[in-house]
């Protein structure tokens, strides 16, 4: 058995969300009927579709099939020459398959997404946010990080200045806002910003932000110093002016009292008599009595019970009251979480390796509550089922959000109609500690342990990203 095969044309170019197509002309060279089967093969490969799938051929003859090739307009069509090919198995002899060979070129495009995290920071000093950066085009992203404001308010320490981004990653970018001028008394002001995100050849994209910079001092109690001390130097240049005379009256009461009961002396030789012990002595009035502590009579009985009060409402089982109880009783880095399951609601909190979810019963997660402590807080982002999507994926539900240790993280939602999770990004603060996760899928059970790098510059992914699966169950370490 023997054949022949052509690719019309060998090499071929497309756009990513576009499509090209390359013909595949083959003849049956052998001396018996056969049917070919053909099946695409290499990185290519999920994106590549043959028509038909099938040929029967007679002995001298030729057909003719086409390959279509769709690449998304996503990261994972990587820019640049890939190699495809298609397998050819004979049915008659399967032994004497053929793989014919091409050359696919995927045209580059940049996009590029970026996100401050939080948007509005407050300071009476510094103020220090993060810039997210996500490459969503095919090739790696070089660019140059830089800040500016209107009027000149605020000075720019950025941390890297200058970022390489391969196709599907993110790097965190720190920024140290410093005011010019410190509001040393007074009310807090807004300080609008942007960092803008420079690339080789094209306009800025900026990120608009807000500083919020508070007084030193607040503004009352500049008002209260000043009041006090106005009536200080008041008081004081008063006292000066009117300063009292203070002098004792004894002297003269004393004096007064020897002249009106001693006789004048017949010379200065004699002395004075002494008082008359017929003199009226002054007594003391009587003491009035006092009622008793203990008290005669009656009708002194213990004041009745208070009314007891109202319990107060329960505090809600979130993440953030697990891990603040977990790291009181264990000091270090630890990670409590929950999830909201379709028609079922929150679970418990759990912690530190834990599982939140279910496995096995088709309960869709739709929303995450996370919280840490001693990791510089966390941040994430939810990748949702999209029923819009062209491409069978879903997409990411809003920017990313992030908190401090000890507050609550949620992403997703738990309305009735929104959509439940595929899947999730999420990282640390930027100390040397590192998340990991691993995830139960729908139809594929446990994925494998995945963790970021220490740092606070990238995220680890957990999930799927078909609109046909979802994720039901989670762990997360710290």
């Amino acid at each position: 058995m023997s054949l022949w095969t052509s690719l019309e044309p060998a090499s071929s170019t497309v756009d990513p969300g576009g499509s090209t197509k390359v013909r595949l002309r083959l003849r049956n060279t052998g001396d018996v009927v056969d049917e070919y089967r053909f099946e695409p093969v290499g990185d290519v490969a999920p994106w590549t579709t043959v028509e038909p799938q099938t040929l029967r051929l007679y002995p001298g003859t030729t057909g003719t099939v086409e390959l279509t090739f769709s690449p998304p307009r996503s990261p994972d069509a990587v820019a640049g020459p890939n190699p495809f090919a298609v397998r050819i198995t004979p049915t008659e002899h399967p032994e004497a398959t053929t793989v014919p060979e091409g050359n696919l070129t995927i045209t580059p495009f940049t996009e590029v997404r970026a996100e401050l995290v939080p948007p509005t920071v407050k300071g009476r000093f510094r103020g220090r946010p993060k810039l997210a950066v996500d490459n969503l085009g095919n090739t790696r992203l070089t660019a140059s990080i830089g800040g500016s404001d209107n009027g000149d308010h605020l000075s720019y320490d950025i941390h890297p200045s200058n970022v390489q981004v391969e196709p599907g990653r993110a790097v965190f970018v720190r920024a140290t806002l410093k005011p010019r001028q410190i509001i040393w008394f007074g009310s807090k002001e807004q300080r609008p910003y942007s960092l803008a995100i420079q690339r080789s050849g094209t306009a800025p994209q900026s990120v608009e932000g807000t500083y919020v910079q508070r007084g030193f001092l607040p503004r009352w109690l500049a008002t209260f110093l000043g009041v006090f001390m106005a009536l200080a130097i008041t008081f004081v240049m008063l006292w000066i002016a009117y300063k009292p005379q203070v002098r004792t009256a004894a002297t003269e009461k004393l004096q007064e009292a020897g002249i009106s009961t001693l006789p004048p002396s017949p010379s200065a030789s004699v002395a004075p008599p002494a008082p008359s012990p017929s003199a009226e002595v002054p007594v003391a009035p009587a003491a009035t009595e006092t009622q008793s502590a203990s008290g005669g009579g009656g009708g002194g009985g213990a004041s009745p019970e208070a009314e007891p009060k109202e319990s107060a409402k329960p505090q809600e089982d979130t993440a953030a009251t697990a891990v603040a109880q977990l790291a009181a009783q264990d000091p270090g880095r630890h990670i409590c979480y929950r999830a909201y399951l379709t028609d079922k609601g929150w679970t418990k909190p759990v912690c530190d390796g834990a599982v939140a979810g279910t496995v096995g019963q088709n309960r869709p997660i739709k929303s995450l509550n996370l919280a840490t402590s001693d990791t510089d807080g966390t941040a994430a982002s939810a990748f949702v089922h999209y029923p819009q999507s062209t491409d069978g994926k879903g997409h990411y539900d809003g920017p990313w959000k992030g908190v401090v240790d000890g507050d609550d993280l949620y992403i997703g939602s738990t309305k009735k109609d929104d959509p439940y999770l595929l899947g999730f990004a999420m990282n640390v603060g930027e100390s040397k500690s590192v998340v990991c996760e691993t995830v139960h899928v729908h139809n594929e059970g446990w994925h494998g342990l995945g963790c970021d790098e220490p740092g606070g510059d990238n995220y680890i992914f957990g999930g799927t990203l078909s609109n046909l699966l979802w994720i039901e169950a989670v762990k997360f370490t710290v």
